[in-house]
């Protein structure tokens, strides 16, 4: 059975919707769902009176309607699946462990913010900050997957530190900005200043990138690390692409500044 919350009308101001997911639903009545009392601005309102409410513990949640006003939803998500039906507002994500959370449209700044596991599907496109550290925090998404079928906004992956990133369209600024692990795979343009302060990352590009001057060429190679990673894009429903799977990747390596251990690797055209 699925459980489907469907907002009422588009709200006035803010709604902070966090710990909204099916491993906090899937035990609770309709009646003690729609009790839940949710931030609406300033003040707290019962979640019946924002969303009507259909269905009652499952693990499988739909939230439809205009969500971009409601913010954090699915944080710290444990498990289950939970549908987006539109567009999601800020934080979606943010702070996941398990399970997989599916938003058909597009998502707000720091969608999967500091992300532990899991899956996060986002059909439409994301803003700044995609799977990134929150201030004054060392480390972004520390496990899990992040695939975006449209683009992302500048500092994507910022302080990445383990997972997987992977975004089908253009790629803002500062992508991997102080990355620490990981790998962040752009298969459309790579905006400016790709991997500054980047640690050990490493950072994919399908077309040519400005890269920052404290980048040197490496080497020329087939990584084998990165058939498997674009094999499994691919079965996940990204548009990969043979050549790009068994192509020859020139390999970056810097930041300088941070000792270079991080690579940036950009496929080679075809001949």
């Amino acid at each position: 059975m699925t459980l489907t919350l469907t907002l009422r009308e588009a709200p006035a101001a803010l709604v902070r919707a966090d710990g909204l997911s099916p491993d906090g639903l899937a035990s609770l009545s309709r009646a003690e769902i729609e009790r839940l009392e949710l931030w609406h601005g300033n003040r707290r309102e019962p979640l019946g009176e924002l969303f009507t409410v259909a269905g009652a513990g499952a693990e499988d949640v739909r939230v439809e309607g205009d969500l971009a006003r409601v913010a954090g939803l699915a944080s710290g998500m444990t498990g289950g699946r939970l549908t987006i039906v539109g567009s999601a507002g800020p934080h979606v994500g943010a702070g996941m462990r398990d399970g997989e959370l599916i938003v058909e449209g597009n998502a707000g700044d720091w969608a999967g913010a500091e992300m532990r596991g899991g899956r996060l599907v986002v059909r439409g496109s994301v803003g700044r900050r995609l799977g990134g550290a929150y201030a004054g925090a060392r480390a972004g998404m520390r496990g899990g997957e992040i695939l975006v079928h449209g683009d992302a906004g500048e500092e994507a992956g910022a302080g990445l530190r383990r997972g997987l990133v992977a975004v089908a369209g253009r790629v803002g600024p500062a992508a991997g900005l102080r990355a620490l692990a990981g790998t962040l795979v752009a298969f459309g343009a790579l905006g400016a200043h790709p991997g500054v302060g980047m640690r050990r990352a490493s950072i994919v590009a399908m077309s040519t990138a400005a890269l920052p001057p404290t980048y040197a060429r490496a080497c020329t190679y087939r990584p084998s690390f990165l058939r498997l990673v674009l094999r499994r894009l691919r079965t996940l429903g990204l548009p990969v692409t043979d050549e790009q799977i068994e192509g020859r990747y020139t390999r970056w390596s810097g930041d300088a500044l941070e000792l270079g251990r991080g690579e940036i690797l950009i496929l080679e055209a075809p001949r």
